[in-house]
């Protein structure tokens, strides 16, 4: 299920990619983003409207450089390559690039010396964002400037019979004052996109896909852990195949304060979905004992959720397919501008269980961001609350407690969490947050409560701003926040005697502590 408007994003390598892809899609624009060695068959199925080549690393015509598929200029369709993407159009069509002396990074003023229907609604001089080490030394023969910048005197360029575009900065990024402005004229203005991606459609295509790939006797066993992703894949085959779903909740005891039953109530009440509850936090907990390695938690986690998860489908009758949450940039995270990663990414908490329970999968999700998720889930009529909810990791509070996991310490932590979430929430921050979450440090200080001696626990508060957690940077909370924050924990949390806040940004930092 895709648009008929497609436009094909290929990837150079830039960590920026996929925000021309999100770019390209809040504008109502079907795309998908391939790898430089696509080949020539696949892109001839995708019948692309339009073409975008990133950025990337590498300096065109280095050793081992990725290089131009020659049919992604021969379609005929309208073409924009930026930064790298703009240094391989100007080679492949005979002009030169160089290594620059100097990397050109940062903010630049784009002085504009033409019109054309890219730069539609661009003031003459606006700031843009640049990132590159080569130089565009002469542009093609065919080629005509439209804009350049103090040291780029090929900043805008254009192909004079095709149109076959190129910038030098990155019109993706918030730097680049008018960037989402151009993108939006060469989708409309240069390749004449309607702009037909809505949730609303795909909602129905989905539905109707999941139809045809689901036979009439199977059932589909979805696990639901109560985050948005989960929730909304639950939400979706509901209305494909109805009472054929069987939705699987297990209760690790690492969840936050009150969340088993939030969700209970969610499925029960509000999406009128059947929730099978599995309490299992004995098990997790027996399971973690003198566990202290961060990786060997999660490794004892995810195989203890796979034990759980396997025994309760077992016990469902028909059961051939098994839907997962998995989202677009898990996809395409297994690919990178050199071939398969040695590692892919797999989904969290049901890594494994597919081929041990010998199910198919069926992941309605694949071809959405996080954001168009979020999307989704108001579209389904999924409550508010839920469907702007922060990340949960898999493992849970387990990788927010450093060292030993306990009873005592999750209990302090959720307390402490709690306190974080309602303040940021009563503060108006909680949907300016991409997380927002205490962390246990078992680091002992001593403190002075009602005059006398303490030595006990610290909190650490991490709230970070990001649009998709693979960069993010600390949130600069109000001082009076963050003081009512710590002294809410220190006074209601008993244990704890010091607060403090995270202030790293990712990288180099991550942005969960284990």
């Amino acid at each position: 299920m895709v648009s008929d408007e497609r436009v094909v994003v290929v990837d150079f390598g830039s960590q920026l990619t996929q925000l021309i892809a999100r770019r390209i899609r809040e504008h109502h624009v079907y795309c998908e983003i391939v790898p430089p060695w696509v080949e020539r068959e696949r892109i001839e199925q995708m019948a692309p409207r339009a073409v975008v080549l990133s950025g990337g690393p590498s300096s065109v015509g280095g050793e081992g450089a990725p290089e131009l598929e020659p049919l992604l200029v021969e379609l005929g369709v309208p073409v924009l390559g930026i930064c790298y993407g703009m240094q391989l159009l100007c080679r492949y069509f005979g002009g030169e690039t160089a290594p620059s002396k100097d990397r050109e990074f940062g903010a630049a003023e784009l002085v504009l010396s033409s019109t054309d229907p890219l730069l539609d609604g661009v003031p003459r001089r606006s700031r843009v964002w640049m990132s590159h080490g080569d130089r565009v030394e002469r542009i093609p023969d065919s080629f005509d400037v439209l804009g350049t910048s103090e040291s780029s005197p090929f900043a805008v360029v254009r192909d004079r019979e095709r149109p076959i575009y190129g910038l030098l900065f990155h019109p993706e990024v918030v730097h680049s004052e008018f960037g989402a402005h151009i993108l939006g004229n060469f989708l409309r203005g240069v390749a004449g996109l309607r702009g037909n991606w809505t949730m609303g459609g795909f909602i129905a295509d989905q539905t109707a896909a999941l139809q045809a790939q689901i036979p009439a006797d199977a059932r589909v066993i979805c696990g639901v852990s109560g985050g948005v992703d989960s929730t909304v894949v639950a939400a979706l085959l509901d209305r494909a195949i109805g009472d054929r779903l069987r939705c699987i909740f297990v209760d690790l005891g690492l969840l936050r304060s009150g969340e088993a039953d939030e969700v209970r109530s969610m499925f029960e009440r509000q999406l009128r979905i059947p929730l099978r509850m599995i309490d299992a936090r004995d098990r997790f907990l027996e399971r973690l004992r003198g566990v202290e390695d961060p990786e060997k938690k999660r490794i004892v986690i995810g195989h203890t959720f796979v034990e759980v998860f396997e025994e309760a489908a077992r016990q469902i009758e028909g059961a051939r397919y098994l839907a997962q949450g998995t989202l677009y940039p898990d996809v395409i995270e297994s690919i990178s501008v050199r071939g398969p990663s040695a590692t892919i990414k797999t989904h969290h908490n049901v890594g494994g269980l597919p081929e041990r329970m010998h199910l198919e999968v069926v992941e309605p999700l694949r071809e959405l961001f996080k954001d168009e998720v979020r999307e989704l889930a108001e579209e389904l009529g999924i409550p508010h609350e839920l469907a702007q909810r922060h990340p949960f990791p898999g493992p849970g509070l387990a990788i927010r407690i450093l060292g030993e996991v306990t009873a005592e310490r999750l209990e302090i932590l959720r307390r402490a969490d709690r306190i974080v979430v309602e303040e940021v929430r009563a503060a108006g921050w909680y949907e300016r947050l991409w997380q927002a979450f205490a962390v246990f440090l078992p680091i002992r200080s001593v403190g002075v409560m009602g005059d006398a001696r303490t030595y006990e626990n610290t909190i650490a508060v991490r709230c970070v701003t990001s649009r998709d957690a693979m960069t993010g940077d600390w949130a600069p909370l109000p001082h009076a926040l963050l003081g009512r924050i710590s002294n809410r924990i220190i006074n209601e949390v008993a244990g704890v005697n010091r607060v403090v806040y995270d202030i790293s940004s990712k990288p180099p930092a991550t942005i969960e502590w284990e």
